[in-house]
């Protein structure tokens, strides 16, 4: 069934790699089942409720994206929108989380509409192949910043801004261990090298008291106290406008760049150049954050660390359908899924990172007007901890660059449009 549905011999793979792959994908992101919770329960939010809705939300949008798209990509609450959700709409505004709640459902209404119209497809056929390769790689180094971070490698510091942390004790040395493990079973070609990695890893922090399993099943929490918990007495303010248009800026400009930077890496790609089935994947996203917010939870969207089974072999719908299954495991084995440290994790991303730089081969050196831009969008999105925001400074980089060299041929409509759209976001949000 699944062979003749995902093709999977014409796709170049086979149950059992997409099957490792699609674990894989979950171990790498299972750590959103602990992190959402926590961020979205600052407004008030029941926490308990939070991680139910949170792994049926991931659920719902993966298995369209699955059987949809038949992509391998994972979607979940997305890192970074959760944050603006919590911090700045409820405890920065003053808003109610419904009233974010809210926001995120028209903002899922209008990703659909935009979806329909062909206006996000359009979005990613007008940059520029450069940009395209330089977005896998940025998203390369941004996922590789991710799991030093994660493991505590690397640390926040007041002077440098970043610094080296403790490698020789706790997290960070485990994720040290963890990175030599795993980079021994990639050298040497082993079959689910990340995921053995991630479980070797883990199991390695037992006696290091940094894996804890508290239990292993549980039923999941009622999400009734935050169901259907919207707040219409705002819609038509400035600040609601304002709101939706962040939300949507941010989601449009992760998605592609994550769609378009993952499938480069999957080399699944069409003869164009331009990711395959991308409405439907685009529609898989905007299902998933409405039906998301009717749950009780932040913009769904999908995940850069599907990367990771990619790079484990992933590449159809038959991927995203094996995590969807983990996350349904997750939400009755959740001690379980939740005792992975993030240490165990880090190994896995640091080196998807280094996969993904590989397109880089593929920019024109030779031109500056294109490797200009593309080394801005690349260096943008880990030091400014945005994917959206390293494509709109590089694509703003292209256009300046371009134009004021005489390069107007270049330039397509659509990067003008881009462009304008950028710069009016940087002055009014």
């Amino acid at each position: 069934m699944f062979e003749n549905y995902f093709k999977l011999k014409q796709n170049g793979t086979n149950p059992r790699t997409e099957i490792i792959a699609g674990i894989t994908t979950f171990l790498t992101m299972a750590y959103i089942l602990a992190v959402n919770p926590n961020i979205l329960s600052v407004t008030g939010m029941d926490k308990e409720a939070l991680f139910t809705t949170t792994a049926l939300a991931s659920i719902i949008a993966t298995l369209l994206m699955a059987f949809w798209a038949k992509l391998p990509f994972a979607l979940a609450p997305g890192m970074g929108l959760n944050a603006f959700f919590a911090f700045t709409v409820v405890l920065g505004m003053g808003y109610s989380w419904q009233f974010a709640l809210t926001a995120v459902l028209i903002e899922g209404v209008i990703f659909i509409l935009l979806t329909l119209f062909n206006v996000r497809e359009a979005m990613v056929n007008i940059i520029p192949k450069s940009m395209r390769l330089a977005i896998s790689a940025g998203i390369g180094l941004f996922v590789a910043f991710i799991g030093l971070q994660n493991a505590g490698i690397v640390i926040k510091d007041e002077t440098t801004f970043i610094g080296l942390g403790d490698i020789t004790s706790g997290s960070a040395l485990l994720g040290m261990i963890g990175l030599i493990i795993t980079s021994v079973l990639v050298v040497k070609k082993v079959k689910g090298d990340l995921l053995i990695g991630i479980i070797l890893t883990t199991l390695i922090g037992i006696p290091m008291g940094l894996t804890q399993i508290n239990g292993f099943v549980n039923l999941p929490p009622s999400i009734e106290p935050i169901f259907f918990k919207f707040e219409f007495d705002h819609i038509f303010t400035f600040d609601m406008l304002i709101v939706v248009f962040t939300f949507l800026f941010m989601d449009i400009f992760d998605t592609l760049g994550t769609l378009v930077g993952v499938s480069t890496k999957a080399k699944i790609l069409d003869k164009d150049g331009n990711v395959p089935r991308i409405k439907q994947a685009f529609m898989a996203d905007a299902v998933g954050t409405t039906v998301g917010a009717m749950l009780g939870t932040s913009t769904v969207t999908t995940y850069v660390e599907s990367a990771a089974g990619v790079t484990a072999g992933g590449k159809t719908g038959m991927t995203a359908f094996v995590t969807a299954i983990c996350f349904a495991v997750a939400l009755f084995f959740s001690p379980v899924f939740l005792a992975i440290p993030a240490a165990a994790t880090a190994p896995a991303l640091i080196l998807v990172g280094l996969y993904m730089l590989e397109p880089i081969k593929q920019i024109d050196f030779s031109d500056l007007s294109e490797v200009i831009p593309a080394f801005i969008c690349i260096i943008a999105m880990p030091f400014a901890y945005s994917i959206a925001e390293g494509i709109s400074l590089g694509v703003l980089s292209y256009v300046f660059i371009n134009f004021i060299s005489g390069n107007f041929k270049k330039i397509t409509i659509g990067m003008y449009i881009l462009a304008v759209l950028f710069i009016l976001k940087y002055i009014f949000i």
